[in-house]
Parts: structure tokens; C-alpha cells; sequence
């Protein structure tokens, strides 16, 4: 007959499986504090494992040894019904902003993109289509790449009317797509200060995630469209702008940026 104990033990089974539990969470809350934080040496890996993308810079120092205060802002998925509205909100504050319009809503806004461009913001390709681009082959790529620069450039000024940056549908790319991008003189680019408006219908928490996790050289990711999140990012520019300017930061466009 076994000897009582006083409490029951675990056996090395149990161990196993309650350690596995523990690394398997412990796991999952370092990859959600990771996306929810968005720290940027998660953007140095992406591009060291997966080069040919521009997420963020390192702005030079100020007079006080610091990284300058700038930030790109950028809006995809453009233009809509609001969009004049944005352009409106960052004619108030002296913001210019890089906007990646899909080719495919352009008509009926021409005169919107237009606007936009004379206001001095940045005009960029984000193909025809909100597709993943990846799924693309390499010749449908490259199709969908030039036919969407092909409506844009109409309506850039005759002195300007040149595309540089290329953000590719859903954010994913390959070596490939970087090649492709770069024979055209495209330079492709993602983002470091993504508030997930694509996934979480909340102004408040863009405004919150936005304010929370700045830092200088962020490429800045928000979205337009007739949906509904052109009009949360409207209300989000209402609120960061100032904020963002208030605690010195300069807001402008992808080529501004990375200007040396």
C-alpha cells in the first residue's frame, strides 16, 4: 500500500504540459506586445530578414544631440468623399502628407487629387486594386504597377508629375516585387506607426496607439475610403496633429523625410 502524502504531486507529464502551456503563452503575450508596441527593432529585423522596404528613418540629431522631431505622415486607400475634408484639416494645421490612392477610385475625384497635389502633398502607388499584391504574379505586378501609374500622372502637375514611392496592396512583398518596383524607380515602403484602423474601428484608440508609441524618423500608416474610416481618420487627424506639433514634431511627406 503507497504512503499518503500530504498533497498530490505533479507528475513529469503534467510538468511538461504546464511548461509548454507557460512558454506557449508567454509566447503569445511577447508577439501582442510586440505588435501592440510596435517596437522598431521589430522594423530593423523585417528589413535586415526581407531588405528593399523603407519602414522608418533615423533623422539626424538636433543641437542638442537628439534625433530631430520628424515624422511622414501617410494615407492609403484614397481618394473618397472625405478626403477633402482631410486635405482641409491639414491645410489648418501646415501638414503635408504623402497619399497612396488606388487607381481604381480615382474616377469622380480627379479634381480632389488634384487638389491635393496643389497643396503640396505627395502622390504615391498603391496599385489598381485593394488586393494583396503579393498574390500577384511577377508580370501582373508589374501591369498593375504601371497601369495605376498611368492614371495618377495625369493629374499630377506637368512639373511634378513623377510617382517615387510604391506601397504594395496589404503590405506584403517580396523580393521580387522590390525588384520590379525599383527597375521603374520606385523605392517600396511600409510603415512603423500602424494604429490597425484597418482592423480596430476606433478613432479614440488610433488617436491613443498614435500619441502613445511616436517616435522621430515613424512613417505614420492611416486609411481613407468611403467606408467609414476615412471619417475616423479625419477625426484622428483632428486630435494628433496638434498634439503631435504641440510636443514639437514637424509632419510631413515621405520624400521630406527622407531628404538628407
Amino acid at each position: 500500500m503507497p504512503l499518503a502524502t500530504p498533497f498530490n504531486q505533479p507528475s513529469k507529464k503534467s510538468l511538461k504540459r504546464y511548461l509548454r502551456r507557460f512558454i506557449f503563452l508567454s509566447s503569445f503575450l511577447l508577439i501582442l506586445f510586440g505588435l501592440l508596441s510596435q517596437p522598431r527593432f521589430l522594423f530593423s529585423t523585417a528589413a535586415y530578414l526581407f531588405p528593399g522596404a523603407l519602414y522608418a528613418v533615423e533623422p539626424p540629431a538636433d543641437s542638442d544631440q537628439q534625433p530631430q522631431k520628424i515624422v511622414a505622415l501617410t494615407i492609403d486607400d484614397g481618394p473618397s468623399d472625405t478626403t477633402p475634408e482631410i486635405l482641409t484639416v491639414l491645410e489648418r494645421h501646415g501638414v503635408n502628407a504623402t497619399f497612396f490612392n488606388i487607381s481604381d477610385y480615382l474616377p469622380g475625384h480627379e479634381q480632389t487629387v488634384q487638389q491635393a497635389a496643389s497643396q503640396g502633398h505627395e502622390l504615391g502607388n498603391h496599385l489598381t486594386a485593394d488586393i494583396p499584391s503579393i498574390r500577384l504574379s511577377a508580370e501582373a505586378f508589374e501591369a498593375d504597377l504601371l497601369a495605376a501609374e498611368a492614371a495618377v500622372l495625369p493629374l499630377l502637375p506637368e512639373e511634378n508629375a513623377t510617382l517615387r514611392w510604391l506601397r504594395p496592396g496589404m503590405g506584403f512583398y517580396n523580393t521580387e516585387m522590390v525588384r520590379i518596383a525599383q527597375r521603374h524607380g520606385y523605392q517600396l515602403v511600409l510603415g512603423s506607426n500602424f494604429p490597425y484602423d484597418t482592423h480596430i474601428p476606433s478613432s479614440r484608440f488610433a488617436i491613443a496607439f498614435i500619441l502613445k508609441t511616436i517616435q522621430p524618423g515613424d512613417i505614420i500608416v492611416l486609411h481613407d475610403d468611403d467606408e467609414g474610416r476615412g471619417d475616423r481618420t479625419l477625426s484622428t487627424l483632428k486630435t494628433i496633429l496638434p498634439a503631435l506639433q504641440k510636443r514639437g514634431y514637424t509632419i510631413t511627406t515621405l520624400s521630406e523625410l527622407t531628404a538628407e
